[in-house]
């Protein structure tokens, strides 16, 4: 029997054998060097990244790693608050496509800024374009985030803006928004998205586009009151995809670019590794996981990340370029959404090896 979308009903525990992912858990960590592993990371890009300036999901997807660095280390390099203030806390816009979910990225570095370090900085950018949108899904327009890296994008936003405000239609926008992207790109028998309607029906599932999309729902989860109607939803999403990404990782604690295809460019790739570890930490640490299935994987995938991808110069390696598919990443290949990847999950995993600063 074939499912929709699959390449068979066995590929995840074919996946599984035959690319030896099932394996023993790790040990934990003796002493507690995310710290530095963190510091080293976020200083590299900051010194060598390029492209530092605009307000684009890239950087901010660096900036909300940034800023979990501080509150994780208690130490800053002193440039994301800059970054904000250039940028005057404004949202990319584009006439064309006013409620495009890339442009709405960087809200979240603003609202990191806002809630854990400068709540004197104003919010009027995120805050008109959220409810531009929410009167545009009100009057039938569902459609805006119609792939899955849509999801971290804004998302996260929605949420948080709404309990800011005190403003439930928010709320009522996001869950519109998410269900309508769930009902045309989340796969039920594997519990993984495709990454947008050309891929639905293919069986590829793209690594980063998972980890964009378990990132989001973590964030929304994290604040999201735990007697809202919604919750339970996110949470079965969330436990869905975090039972299935616990079968699919690979012997060495990454994750491969095409989760359920170990010979398609089957190297290390770190981007959706560090999301998965963000949000499978988050889990273990707010006990929505069980620790002894998921804390192994957890501290597998950070073995990974900080023993393979970062580099002795700080460089986070195999981070797969820009695309929206899977590709095989080098040692060298470095992005602003891959370090911040890489800083968010080892601000979950300090919390696990209680070395946080928080």
């Amino acid at each position: 029997m074939r499912f929709p979308g699959m390449r068979g009903s066995g590929v995840l525990a074919a996946a599984a054998v035959a690319a030896g992912l099932c394996t023993a858990p790790a040990a934990t960590a003796a002493t507690c060097t995310i710290a530095g592993e963190m510091v080293s990371a976020g200083n590299y890009w900051v010194t060598n990244g390029t492209h530092l300036e605009a307000p684009d999901w890239q950087n901010a997807t660096f900036h909300v790693g940034n800023l979990a660095l501080v509150r994780t280390t208690g130490q800053s390099n002193h440039k994301t608050f800059p970054w904000a203030q250039a940028n005057e806390y404004r949202l990319p816009d584009d006439p064309r496509r006013p409620f495009f979910p890339d442009n709405q990225a960087a809200g979240e570095a603003y609202l990191d800024l806002y809630t854990y370090f400068h709540p004197e900085i104003p919010l009027d950018s995120i805050r008109t374009r959220i409810r531009d949108e929410v009167a545009s899904v009100r009057a039938g327009h569902r459609g805006y985030w119609n792939y899955v890296d849509a999801l971290n994008m804004a998302m996260p936003s929605f949420a948080r803006m709404s309990l800011i405000d005190h403003d439930p239609s928010y709320l009522d926008a996001m869950h519109t928004l998410f269900s309508d992207t769930e009902h045309k790109l989340f796969n039920e028998f594997t519990g993984l998205w495709y990454r947008d309607a050309r891929f639905t029906g293919s069986g590829v599932f793209w690594s980063r586009g998972n980890g964009w999309a378990l990132a989001a729902v973590t964030k929304v989860l994290q604040v999201l009151p735990s007697d809202d109607p919604r919750r339970p939803e996110y949470l079965r999403v969330y436990r869905k995809m975090a039972a299935t990404l616990a079968l699919v990782q690979r012997r060495d604690g990454f994750w491969n670019s095409d989760l359920l295809n170990p010979w398609d460019h089957g190297g290390p790739e770190s981007s959706g590794t560090a999301f998965f570890a963000f949000g499978l930490g988050w889990g273990v640490n707010a006990g929505v996981l069980d620790a002894g299935r998921f804390r192994p994987v957890v501290d597998k995938a950070w073995t990974a990340l900080s023993t393979k991808a970062l580099q002795p110069s700080g460089l986070v390696g195999y981070v797969q370029p820009v695309g929206d598919r899977p590709a095989t990443a080098r040692s060298t290949d470095t992005a602003a959404y891959g370090v911040g990847a890489f800083l968010l999950a080892g601000q979950e995993v300090a919390k696990l090896q209680g070395c946080s600063a928080e």
